[in-house]
């Protein structure tokens, strides 16, 4: 499949740098193909795990999301980081990643407590809170991974 190349060619920015904020970046807003024609948007955590590419978030195992993604799979998950500012610039300049693919549940156990660990380890304070919860409702979670397969970042100066 070909993509199109980024219009704003020289605010792009690297992939290192889009997995930088990947990483980094506390919530994205996953959209995937709803009812009635209409686009399904929904804010998430997630987790970009680098050794495998791929992003991991988690959810119910039933519900609206989960039925939509039965019938269509694709989805694009957009990010973006806190921002920052130059010195002497009032202008915020942000970092934004869009990233394509296709979404699974992630039905292998032991992959799917390792990906909600390091979830829940980013979001909890503590390594002892994340541990606690992942015990707790662990086994009642769905894992979802979407696997990219097309990823494009930018750096905007909001001036």
């Amino acid at each position: 499949m070909e993509w199109r190349t980024m219009r704003r060619f020289k605010q792009q920015i690297s992939d290192e740098e889009c997995a930088q904020v990947l990483k980094k970046a506390w919530r994205g807003v996953l959209a995937i193909n709803g009812e009635n024609g209409y686009p399904y948007g929904i804010p998430i955590d997630f987790y970009y795990d680098e050794e495998d590419g791929k992003i991991y978030f988690h959810g119910a195992k039933q519900g609206n999301k989960i039925d939509l993604l039965h019938e269509n799979n694709k989805a694009c998950l957009t990010v973006m980081d806190e921002g920052f500012h130059r010195e002497g610039d009032w202008a915020l300049n942000i970092r934004s990643v869009i990233a394509f693919g296709t979404i699974e549940t992630v039905t292998d156990e032991k992959i799917a407590m390792k990906e909600l660990t390091r979830l829940a380890k980013k979001y909890y304070p503590t390594e002892e809170g994340a541990l606690a919860e992942v015990e707790k409702d662990g086994a009642r979670t769905n894992m979802l991974v979407m696997s990219m397969d097309h990823m494009t970042g930018k750096l905007v100066n909001e001036s």
